[in-house]
């Protein structure tokens, strides 16, 4: 990395951040009580409000929002005039998922391979000390020319909206001129990427029903209506033959105009087996940003170990339908449940609930922020341009934010790139990339200070 002042000292503060992250790392801080100790979360909690306070923050407070969790926030006061940037991540977790697949424990962040293993360790704990990293570089060379409001999830995992609500019940807490979502990450490793859209979704619940009680397969199979076949002949009829996404009704032939994916790339990044196709058609980076997705993500049948011969009386799914930006989720919603409606065969009863929703988002790139990121982009990444890329999955609180404050320029970054395997076991973080991030956001936020200013 081509070296300037705040290059080098966050070069400087790099084995800081190590010992940080392996203490906030150290942290159970999945918010499922069921799971993990409540005091674990708390702790966490309590550790991101320290090092706010330790940086010169006011109004530090823990937030309890409606969820039964903690989010964090602290305000930094900038030069008289200057515009205010949000800063956003989330201390929360997903669960280790298998603890004998992790080479090394999961909340011990442990060094291999020239990466940080842990679990948070991209996904977004790394994201909150990237933060910091930025604003110690700026402090340390001419002062924060903005001021920096930080807000620190405790819940973002669980999809629990207890940010979201509280936000929409205190609007003037959050109120910025730009903000930037830590929380995403470069399309590829050493590629600076800025994602500009988002997936909304849906999650929908069907219960089907065809008779008072099961039924012996022997006596009454091949007459009496099986449950469980028609509801998997309505989940087939949510795809096309080819795997495409098929809603009657639901437009799924739209195009990604930006930067594409290439399938061997896809394939590699899905370890995807060997001689199995892809699903779907249009490019790779058509079908992930830029169209609807369903998946089926659970059903409730009988297991086949203590299975009996019978013809079933009930069957049910819970189905995930991923929203393009362009499409209101709400009508999505209608449609989806208009088409399983029309779909179920055989006279069957069924029954729908909407258990969960959230809207698509979509940036503007051609905002004043976009072009003081990608300037800085260019310094933190020499020789590479940013790039701008969807995401296939959904952050509902980007579009909490973009409702309760329209005029907001918006940003996702962060230190989720493939490499990384957040979500999975073995979840790791790049020290180059948090590094390069860190001096990414600092030069960013010296950018847009003067492009206000000019």
């Amino acid at each position: 990395m081509s070296q300037n002042p705040i290059a080098e000292t966050i070069a400087s503060l790099m084995p800081r951040a190590k010992a940080e992250l392996t203490e906030l790392v150290a942290f159970q801080s999945v918010a499922d009580w069921a799971q993990f100790p409540k005091s674990e979360s708390e702790g966490a909690a309590n550790w991101v409000a320290d090092a706010l306070r330790a940086e010169g923050f006011q109004d530090v407070a823990l937030l309890d929002t409606p969820d039964g969790t903690q989010s964090v926030y602290g305000f930094l006061p900038g030069p008289e005039g200057a515009p205010t940037v949000l800063l956003y991540a989330h201390y929360d977790v997903q669960p280790p998922l298998d603890d004998d697949a992790w080479v090394s424990p999961a909340f011990e962040l442990t060094e291999r391979d020239g990466r940080w293993y842990g679990r948070g360790a991209a996904d977004c704990k790394g994201g909150f000390i990237m933060h910091l990293l930025a604003l110690r570089a700026l402090k340390a060379n001419g002062g924060v020319p903005v001021g920096v409001k930080v807000i620190v999830e405790g819940s973002e995992e669980q999809g629990t909206g207890g940010l979201q609500q509280y936000a929409e019940a205190h609007p003037e807490l959050l109120t910025a001129d730009t903000i930037v979502i830590g929380d995403a990450g470069n399309f590829r490793l050493g590629l600076p990427t800025v994602t500009a859209t988002l997936r909304g979704m849906t999650l929908v619940k069907v219960k089907i029903d065809t008779l008072g009680g099961n039924l012996h397969s022997g006596m009454f199979g091949g007459v009496a209506p099986d449950a469980l076949a028609a509801l998997i002949r309505l989940l087939d009829s949510l795809r096309s033959a080819d795997g495409s996404t098929t809603v009657d009704g639901l437009a799924s032939d739209a195009v990604w105009e930006g930067l594409q994916y290439p399938e061997a790339d896809f394939r590699a990044d899905a370890k995807v087996l060997d001689g199995v196709g892809l699903i779907g058609e249009g490019t790779i980076a058509d079908r992930l940003w830029a169209r609807p997705a369903v998946t089926v993500l659970g059903i409730d049948c009988p297991p086949v170990v203590g299975a009996t011969p019978s013809v079933h009386a009930s069957a049910g799914a819970l189905i995930s339908l991923r929203v393009p930006p362009g499409v209101d989720t709400a009508e999505a919603i209608k449609l989806l449940e208009a088409h399983l409606i029309a779909h179920t065969p055989w006279q069957a009863k069924l029954e729908l609930e909407v258990v969960g929703q959230g809207q698509p988002f979509q940036a503007d790139t051609s905002s004043p922020a976009y072009a003081s990121m990608a300037a800085a982009m260019q310094v933190a990444y020499p020789g590479q341009e940013m790039q701008v890329s969807g995401m296939g999955g959904s952050i509902p609180l980007c579009n909490t934010l973009t409702s309760l404050y329209p005029q907001a320029e918006m940003l996702l970054i962060g230190l989720s790139e493939p490499e990384a395997q957040i979500h999975a076991v073995n979840e790791s973080v790049s020290p180059e990339e948090l590094e390069r991030l860190s001096v990414a956001e600092a030069l960013f936020l010296v950018n847009y200070a003067d492009s206000k200013r000019g």
